[in-house]
């Protein structure tokens, strides 16, 4: 294999291809303001962010421009879900950058969906309106990184104490003492097929659900005051999810789509949680809740990645994706289709490069 190159080389290809491909109103699911634009665009924002290349800001205006009127309504989310919310996350920089005021609007209708939306007995969001009672790791990072944000930047401190209150409880009710990693789902009813009678948790732990935590807190953390109480408990949340994630980096650099059983049968290597995990570390390092000799594990990790991508012409490939899934057994997870530039993989993949890139040597 050709040498492996520096992570904004494949960035760049990576949106260049999907910029000849869709239309930025176009992104599926074309109409709707869902999350899978929103990650793909943010990892396009963060590409951005250190290339300067305009083109690639314009593409994220446009899709945000084809759901957001001219008064600063979304006609196109539901407020029953918390996915539909995590794209507001690209309303900060269109803000900042342009002073249209219909932005800010936009982020002052979402921000109270969350703040009202349903939560269990515990007090945890549920998942989605029709699916009362269940925590699922995901949602971290659909409401957090937006409430924190929003709280930091709009003077706003309940929604900062609303991240860490969310965060604390997904990892005392998710977490598993003897592994460290967090189950991908909590029923607090213990109601639902895959709930254990008696803990309430669902069966295994999902990759790219895990992935979503460390990377959700650690954009928290960007916005937590220092003397924020809850900021320490975040950072150590961090950085004892991350230690029990690295014990199962396979040989080769993968983690697989089950984290826990990378030598089981029918289970394989899955190339979003991967993307996610070393980005997470990459940031950890930076921020100092790692020592730097996690960053082998980052290297190895992005280093694998990058030879999991395939090549059509000048379009790069990122496979080995889960499609969207939900919450089962060990038969679920591993016979779940996998995808080629699915806008989850691929905005997974252009976080993990602004992240290796910013840890480049």
């Amino acid at each position: 294999m050709s040498e492996i190159r520096e992570p904004i080389y494949y960035a760049k290809a990576s949106v260049d291809t999907m910029m000849r491909k869709f239309q930025a109103a176009d992104l599926p699911p074309k109409g709707h303001f869902h999350y899978h634009q929103g990650v793909f665009l943010s990892g396009v924002y963060q590409t951005w962010q250190l290339c300067g290349e305009e083109r690639y800001f314009r593409y994220m205006k446009d899709w945000v421009d084809s759901c957001v009127d001219e008064n600063g309504e979304i006609h196109t989310y539901d407020r029953g879900q918390l996915d539909d919310i995590q794209p507001g996350i690209l309303l900060f920089p269109l803000y900042e950058k342009t002073g249209d005021v219909r932005y800010k609007k936009a982020l002052d209708t979402l921000l109270p969906v969350i703040r009202d939306f349903p939560r269990n007995e515990a007090g945890g969001f549920w998942h989605k309106q029709w699916y009362p009672d269940q925590m699922w790791l995901d949602v971290l990072y659909m409401a957090g990184p937006i409430s924190a944000e929003y709280g930091k930047k709009f003077d706003a401190p309940e929604y900062l104490d609303l991240v860490v209150e969310q965060a604390l409880l997904m990892e005392e009710k998710t977490r598993d003492k003897n592994t460290g990693l967090w189950y991908h789902a909590w029923d607090c009813s213990k109601k639902e097929g895959w709930a254990d009678p008696v803990t309430g948790l669902s069966p295994e732990f999902w990759g790219r659900s895990i992935g979503w935590v460390p990377v959700a807190v650690l954009d928290d953390l960007d916005f937590l005051p220092e003397d924020h109480p809850g900021r320490e408990g975040l950072r150590r949340l961090v950085r004892e999810l991350l230690q029990a994630v690295c014990h199962y980096q396979s040989p080769e650099g993968m983690w697989y789509q089950v984290v826990d059983k990378a030598d089981r049968e029918e289970n394989w290597p899955e190339t979003s949680c991967t993307c996610l995990f070393v980005a997470a570390i990459c940031k950890a390092v930076r921020e100092g809740i790692l020592p730097a000799s996690f960053m082998e594990q980052a290297r190895k990790g992005y280093e694998a990645v990058i030879r999991h991508l395939g090549w059509e012409g000048e379009n790069l490939l990122v496979q080995g994706v889960c499609v969207g899934t939900g919450v089962g057994d060990y038969r679920h997870y591993c016979e779940r289709p996998t995808s080629v530039n699915d806008l989850h993989g691929v905005g997974a993949f252009l976080i993990m490069c602004a992240q290796m890139q910013q840890s480049w040597q």
